[in-house]
Parts: structure tokens; sequence; C-alpha cells
């Protein structure tokens, strides 16, 4: 076996006595070493009140401790260790971590826990905060090909948790008042939704360190997500009018949740329609047609849902080709089967880019990270690629089948339109 794929299938989890766990995953030739601490909230924790405040809570660990009473005092001593380091807010999670040398970790560490137990949430930086956040609402919103994953979400879950926008409304941003932070992070933070990762080069004191930081985590009164449950029966439109000359759209179809039987299937046909520049849907839609410059399909998998999209940026006046282009495609799935060359080729791809990222120890962390919060059973690298080996040519056809049906369209768009336009075109 591959000496790396060994090391990122070495881990071992560790129950502390509040029953908050700690994964390590040692690689001992790794000069660099990740600290990631996730809890299991997100904007699908929340409600129509307090939408974005997964997001806003976020920042404010990053606004001063009492040990380092200011943003500048605490990005200072990070900037100091030569480390990376960020936070991320989705939908069912929220993560912090700090990336630096393998010998600075137990500051890292040190730095990471007083960050997350010792916030100030001071009111004069709630305050100032809320311009930020408006700003980078602003920049979702301005920016066509990152707005459509927002738009494609609405679209999909309609007016739920999971189909609003993760950073919120500017209404709920500007109302935030310190009081909602401290009642959500008393709620969402602590021993029952938290699990701290270290991976790459790790010593004893450093899991000592990570250790004390754990068992600080106080029992808290969890609040689980609202499950949702799709009542869809015909093709769903959601248009976005903005003056522009590109259109950006995304046409999805809903698959299945996490840890479902077909999940990886699925993977594999999104690589195969889009996932590569030999992938069918970058031949068909840019080579051959010069309909778009970028063409992707992506998978997304929740606790409760899933789903399969193509985006592109094309031009206005063709995006019906484009359309029409792409359901082609998605039925060709289930009418001929996946040649046993062209199934080998995205398994390997899948398998090498997976060994790439798992070069570097913030992936490591940030896979095991997702195992820990969203499966009830860790799927290590190995496990995961024994899956992608095992599928056939039938499978993908089988999956095929049952995702890609016009009860289950779903289309977003933005640019010069309305939802009218695109209401026939919609079925295979």
């Amino acid at each position: 076996m591959n000496n790396n794929l060994y090391n990122m299938n070495k881990y071992k989890k560790v129950i502390l006595s509040n029953k908050a766990p700690i994964i390590t995953i040692p690689v001992p030739e790794a000069k660099t070493a990740t600290a990631l601490l996730i809890f299991k909230t997100g904007s699908r924790y929340e409600n129509k009140k307090n939408n974005g405040i997964s997001h806003f809570l976020e920042h404010l660990f990053f606004k001063g401790t009492l040990k380092h009473p200011t943003t500048l005092a605490l990005a200072s001593e990070l900037d100091s260790l030569g480390c990376e380091f960020n936070a991320f807010t989705s939908k069912e999670y929220t993560g912090y971590w700090i990336k630096t040398a393998a010998s600075k970790l137990g500051q890292a560490l040190e730095i990471l826990g007083d960050m997350i137990l010792n916030s100030k949430m001071a009111a004069d930086e709630i305050e100032r905060e809320k311009g930020v956040i408006i700003e980078e609402l602003n920049m979702y919103q301005e920016n066509p090909m990152m707005h459509i994953d927002d738009v494609l979400e609405t679209c999909l879950y309609g007016d739920t948790p999971a189909g609003w926008e993760t950073v919120g409304t500017k209404k709920n941003i500007q109302n935030f008042k310190r009081q909602d932070f401290i009642a959500y992070l008393n709620s969402q933070y602590g021993a029952n939704s938290a699990c701290l990762i270290i991976a790459g080069g790790i010593k004893d004191k450093d899991f000592k360190k990570a250790t004390e930081i754990v068992k600080a985590l106080k029992d808290n009164k969890w609040k689980k997500q609202v499950k949702f449950v799709s009542h869809q029966t015909v093709p769903t439109v959601k248009t976005l009018f903005k003056n522009i000359d590109q259109a950006n759209l995304s046409l999805a179809v809903r698959t299945f949740p996490l840890n479902h039987p077909e999940e990886f299937n699925v993977k594999i046909l999104s690589i195969i329609l889009g996932g590569a520049m030999s992938s069918r849907l970058f031949i068909n839609l840019r080579e051959r047609n010069g309909l778009a410059y970028y063409v992707k399909t992506d998978t997304e998998f929740y606790s409760d849902s899933g789903y399969l999209t193509t985006q592109a940026g094309v031009p206005t006046e063709k995006t019906k080709q484009a359309v029409e282009i792409i359901l082609s495609e998605y039925g060709r799935l289930k009418t001929e089967l996946v040649s046993k060359s062209e199934l080998k080729r995205a398994k390997d791809l899948l398998q090498g880019r997976l060994l790439l990222q798992m070069e570097a120890t913030d992936n490591l962390a940030n896979w095991y990270a997702r195992q820990a919060i969203l499966r009830d059973k860790i799927m290590t690298p190995e496990e995961f690629m024994k899956k992608i080996k095992a599928i056939t040519p039938l499978d993908l056809q089988k999956t095929a089948k049952k995702i890609f049906i016009d009860k289950g369209l779903n289309f977003a768009a933005i640019g010069r339109f309305k939802e009218a336009e695109f209401k026939k075109v919609l079925k295979f």
C-alpha cells in the first residue's frame, strides 16, 4: 500500500469524559499539522428570525478574547506562528482551523482554544462587524457564479432553513444583539456538538493540550435541525433577473442523502458528466458548441437530501440550447451503459485527486471532520475508494433511471429572462 494512503487511513478517536471526541491522524513525516474544531451546527439549525446567526457568530470568534483583547492582538499572534487560519460556516456544520508548522501545533491549539472558550463577544465589535457581513452578502449577490448556488438551493428547498442563504438577510444582520449570540452559543456550541481533529506531525504534548481544550467545553442543550421532506411533483424553476450579458444557470436533479447506498454512484455520474476537461458536458457544451467557458457538474449531500447539478455561464439567447444539451446528456445515462474505459477514467481521476488532496494536513483534517459530523461511522479514504472501485456500469444506469426524471428537475438561472421561459423545456 502507498505510504501516504496508509497514513491517511490511520486514525484514532478518543471520547473524553464530557463525551466530546478528539480524532488524531498522525503523519510522522509531515512538516505541518492542522487543528480543526468543528461543531454540528449551521444555517439549517436556524429559524426565520435568526437566519444568519451561525455565520455571524463565526466572525465574532476572531474579534478578541480576554488574553488577546483585539482582532489585531489575536491575528498578530497567529501570524507570528507563520500559519494559515480561517473558519467556515455551512448549512450543517461550522469549523475553525489553524494549519502551522508541526513544531508549533501546541501554540496553535492554545490560541484556538482561547478563541472558542474565551471570546469577548463585545457589543461594539458586533455593531462594527454588521457592516463587514453586509458587504460580504453584497459580494455574493453581485457575483452570479457564486450566487447561483444560493438561487438553486432556494429552488430546491423553498422557504425552509435548507433553502435560506447561510449568510442570512440584511434585516437579520442589522437586528442581531449580543444576547442573541450568547443564547445561540450556549445552545449550539459545546461538548454535545463538537469534535476536535488534529492531523499531521502530532506529538504527545499536542494531544495533551487538545484534551485540555475539549474537556473545557460545557454540556450544551443542542437543538437539532428541521428535516427537509420533498413534495416536488413537477419540474421547478427559479430565476433571478439581472441585467448582464451572460446567463448563469444551474440544472439539478434530486438524488439521495449522505449514507444512502447509491451516494457514490451519483458522485461518479457527476464526474462523467462534468467533473473534468474530458467529461461529456465539458466537451459538448464548450468544445463542440462553444456555448460556455466554465462548465461543471457537482454533487451536494446533506443528512436528509442531496442533489446533482450542472452549472455553466452561457449567452443569454442560447440558454435554452444549453439546457437541452444538459438534459440530453443526463438522459443518455439512462439509456446507454457507460463504457468500462470511461468508468475507469472517472474512478482513476477521483482516486488521483483524493491522493493529491490528502497530502495536505488541512484537507486530511477536513475529511475526518466531515466524517465525524455527518456520518454514523467514520469512512476512511481507503474505504471510500473501495466503494468507488466496486461500482459497475449497470449500477450507474440503475441510479440514473431513478434520478433523471421530470419531477426531480430543478432549474435556477441568473440573467435577463423570466421563469415562464423555461417551463416547457424542462423534461426528458
